[in-house]
């Protein structure tokens, strides 16, 4: 299975044994939208609800932060999630919610996980069939397999601004990186001094789907970035970093990480630097 997949090829694989759906959706507040309320309204068929927004680390004073492997496996293990599952994962969000789930099931060691290319608009855009209500569960094992070698901590920002050996994209939109729009209550606008503005929604073609890999390629070239370097990304919680995660993956790049506490807690930081202005 390729991690990107068609609504075609999803359409023909559905009830296979060893496929497992699972929408990722998850909204910011400012959306208005209940995820969970909407999947019970109507979903892909057979697809399972991840309940993305809560699967993350209740004890950090860092909104967001990812989940300890352990809560990772409970809770795909309670959706019928094995380690051995093909899994296909969609959503319904402005901010490609697919992409930080397709980060945590790799990170914690799934063998094959891909996206749904489009997501659940383009699903519905051609009238495919969806269901309502929920999802038959059942249990499963998933082993994990946590790779840490792909996140960054605050510590290692903070050295990388002298050592500068990984470029920083930053994945927010141009105001909110120029510091110019404010932020949650508590966190200082602005940017990492010396980071890349590329904004996700640049890697996408106007019917929601990804860009083939020369779009992708000319999305990084042209805000700046140098694609035979490093590459940590980041954004305000690090839900769209996974977006440029997933790109840089689509077109072979393989030393890249992402900066879990991203903008929210570098910026709640007073001891942290802080930039402004367009780059």
């Amino acid at each position: 299975m390729d991690d990107l997949v068609s609504t075609e090829w999803l359409a023909a694989e559905i009830g296979a044994d060893n496929l497992r759906i699972v929408d990722a959706s998850w909204h910011l507040a400012d959306a208005g939208r209940d995820a969970a309320a909407e999947f019970a309204a109507g979903h892909i068929p057979g697809a399972v609800f991840l309940d993305l927004g809560t699967l993350v680390d209740t004890a950090s004073p860092v909104a967001n932060m990812l989940p300890s492997a352990a809560a990772f496996a409970e809770r795909v293990q309670a959706l019928g999630i094995s380690d051995t599952d093909r899994v296909v994962l969609y959503d319904d969000s402005a901010v490609k919610t697919s992409a930080r789930a397709w980060f945590m099931f790799r990170l914690f060691g799934a063998g094959s996980v891909a996206i749904l290319d489009g997501g659940l608009a383009k699903w519905k855009s051609e009238r495919r069939e969806r269901v309502g209500g929920a999802a038959d569960l059942r249990k499963a094992q998933f082993t994990v397999r946590a790779d840490t070698g792909a996140i960054r901590s605050q510590a290692d920002m903070v050295a990388n601004l002298d050592r500068r050996v990984e470029q920083v994209v930053d994945a927010r939109g141009p105001a909110r990186f120029a510091g110019a729009e404010p932020e949650r209550a508590g966190v200082t606008p602005g940017h990492i001094p010396g980071s890349i503005n590329l904004p996700y929604p640049r890697l996408f073609a106007p019917d929601g789907t990804f860009k083939d890999r020369a779009g992708i390629v000319s999305a990084f070239r042209d805000a700046g970035v140098d694609l035979a370097r490093p590459v940590t990304t980041t954004c305000g919680s690090g839900v769209t970093a996974a977006v440029l995660l997933f790109a840089l993956h689509r077109v072979g790049k393989t030393d890249v990480a992402l900066y879990d506490g991203s903008w929210t807690e570098w910026g709640a930081d007073p001891a942290t630097p802080k930039a402004s202005g367009a780059a």
